[in-house]
């Protein structure tokens, strides 16, 4: 694991809010490389100092923080957590459409933040492996959309988490010499994911 501490960008108009996530951030061994209130500004500093996390409110001005988490995940520059006061569902999915990779209720608890963080980090990960399988836009999309539904189904049949069936999927995909696209497929069209294993099962994690 690489001892590098995660560069984060902070966009955030509310000044205390922004605040307190810096001092959480650093607590926890991460380094803010800026901290911007607005999206646009967002946009612009991500787009140079190539941080490796970028947090954005929902709520900015001149560019809102889904937009500009639009921006910055379709440069693929860094995996985006959006901030939002409201638990609406309509905009988590909206966040989730843009590209963010985790979202996080205020106000929120380091307890809170560092899951997030984690899971967005992962995310961003598995979405770059699964990239490098398949150069089609159009194609990228329906990958990650099927290897998504294969997770939950590996999730919810053999109680891995996340991080683990992404992994699963990835190393059986490797050992069948297949994409891991196929392989998600192989596992939805089966009853359960257990009957999708292959010879000799499951390796651990």
């Amino acid at each position: 694991m690489s001892s590098e501490p995660t560069r984060v960008l902070i966009a955030e108009d509310e000044a205390l809010i922004r605040l307190d996530l810096k001092e959480m951030l650093e607590e926890e061994g991460y380094v803010v490389v800026a901290e911007v209130g607005d999206g646009q500004a967002a946009v612009d500093q991500a787009r140079q100092l190539r941080p490796d996390l970028v947090i954005v409110d929902v709520q900015m001005p001149v560019l809102d923080g889904i937009a500009a988490a639009e921006q910055i995940a379709a440069a693929r520059i860094a995996p985006v957590i959006v901030l939002t006061a409201f638990s609406q569902r309509e905009l988590v999915e909206r966040a989730r459409d843009a590209g963010a990779m985790a979202y996080l209720v205020k106000p929120f608890s380091k307890n809170d933040l560092v899951p997030a963080i984690e899971v967005a980090v992962g995310r961003f990960q598995e979405m770059h492996a699964l990239d490098a399988e398949v150069t089609d836009l159009k194609e990228r999309l329906e990958a990650r959309k099927v290897v998504e539904q294969a997770k939950g189904r590996l999730m919810a049949d053999r109680g891995m988490t996340e991080a683990e069936a992404f992994r699963w999927i990835q190393r059986t995909a490797m050992n069948e010499r297949t994409s891991m696209k196929a392989l998600a497929q192989a596992i939805l069209t089966t009853e359960t994911a257990d009957e999708a294993t292959p010879a000799g099962g499951p390796a651990g994690s």
